[in-house]
């Protein structure tokens, strides 16, 4: 997949506004684009409150300085305690919608959802694409390489030393130290860990001997909770290793790692994370409206990085308010659009939703009532 140029943060508030006029009378959406000599008046106001992904944080902070930037009567607060949290609370009721780097899992769907009108179940809404980044801090390391079975080796135990014999045989002429590696993972029920787990079970079955898991399955190194927690926690730890969203490395001075993709080493992109989405299929079984992507790790295609995730906006495919359910779905076409998505690839380094990824969305949330 080829990816859209970046525009400009500023066109965000423009465009937002109009998004929103026509989301406000429930217009078909495919077709993102907006004209910026255009007028719109501002039609939203009332306040959501959403629960999840850490991940999405930079994202989230982005499209709601938009959205409320156009629509000052509306209110959008968003706390990223992580995905599990975000799904309980929403479940719960205590969140009116939830952000998740793992879409619902199949005994989540056969519950009951707070918010939701009776008989109604909630929907999953694909909104943020983002390589996934096996980070380290080494000194005298610059351009680590690791394939899927080292990686399987290191965070659960078996690799202990930077000199290993198997690091070594991956990165001929670089000066590993002889020093215990230090792994960070997440301490808390994470969607990050659910998709990083996920990819070394399917690469890496034979050391990797643990199900895919939103929980950090083996004990090993050091837990901290958040993208923040684990960013922070290798940064201040001299031969760390962690698994981060990409967007989480930020002023750190963490280092990704190439990763074997094949018989190639790859290094990670964006462009690489959203070429694998765009192969990988909708999960069977699910509502009409619920666009839960299963994701193909074992993807070797030129350039691609299996090691992605993709985080949902999960809301009410039937709200018991019906106000509110108005002005999620009217949120979620917003961020779903190519101006909002643009703006979160800016800000987050994440990868905009394809044209036809995107109008699938724009689609499902005008169904939300």
């Amino acid at each position: 997949m080829k990816l859209n140029r970046i525009a400009p943060l500023g066109a965000l508030l423009v465009a937002g506004a109009l998004v929103l006029a026509g989301c406000a009378s429930n217009e078909a959406a495919a077709d993102n684009s907006t004209d910026a000599s255009a007028s719109a008046s501002t039609t939203l106001s009332g306040t959501i409150n959403g629960i999840g992904s850490s991940a999405q944080g930079t994202a989230q902070q982005t499209w709601i300085a938009g959205i409320q930037s156009a629509n000052p009567s509306l209110n959008i607060n968003y706390d990223p305690q992580g995905s599990g949290a975000g799904r309980k609370s929403f479940i719960s009721g205590a969140a009116d919608f939830a952000g998740s780097d793992a879409a619902l899992k199949d005994e989540e769907l056969s519950g009951t959802f707070a918010m939701c009108a009776p008989d109604t179940k909630a929907i999953d809404l694909p909104v943020y694409i983002s390589p996934i980044a096996v980070a380290y801090n080494v000194d005298g390391v610059d351009d680590l390489k690791l394939d899927a079975a080292t990686i399987a080796g290191i965070f659960s135990g078996k690799i202990t030393k930077w000199d290993d014999a198997k690091i070594a045989a991956l990165n001929e002429g670089a000066t590993l130290p002889d020093d215990r590696i230090i792994v960070v993972h997440r301490s808390d029920d994470s969607g990050t860990t659910q998709n990083f787990t996920e990819y070394l079970a399917a690469n890496a079955a034979d050391v990797w001997a643990k199900e895919a898991s939103q929980t950090f399955p083996y004990q090993v190194g050091d837990a901290a909770k958040g993208t923040s927690g684990v960013a922070e926690a290798a940064k201040n730890a001299k031969n760390s290793i962690t698994y981060i969203d990409e967007s989480g490395i930020g002023t750190t001075g963490l280092k990704p790692a190439q990763l074997k993709v094949g018989d190639a080493f790859v290094k990670i992109s964006a462009e690489g994370a959203a070429s694998v989405v765009a192969d990988s299929p909708l999960v069977e079984g699910r509502e009409a409206n619920d666009l839960a992507i299963q994701i193909n790790r074992t993807d070797t295609q030129e350039g691609a990085w299996p090691l992605v995730l993709v985080s949902y906006l999960i809301a009410c495919q039937q709200y018991q308010d019906a106000e509110k359910g108005a002005l999620i779905s009217s949120y979620i076409q917003y961020v779903a659009g190519d101006a909002a998505q643009q703006a979160a690839a800016q800000q987050a380094g994440s990868a905009p939703l394809s044209a036809e990824l995107s109008a699938k969305v724009v689609a499902a949330a005008q169904s939300i009532k």
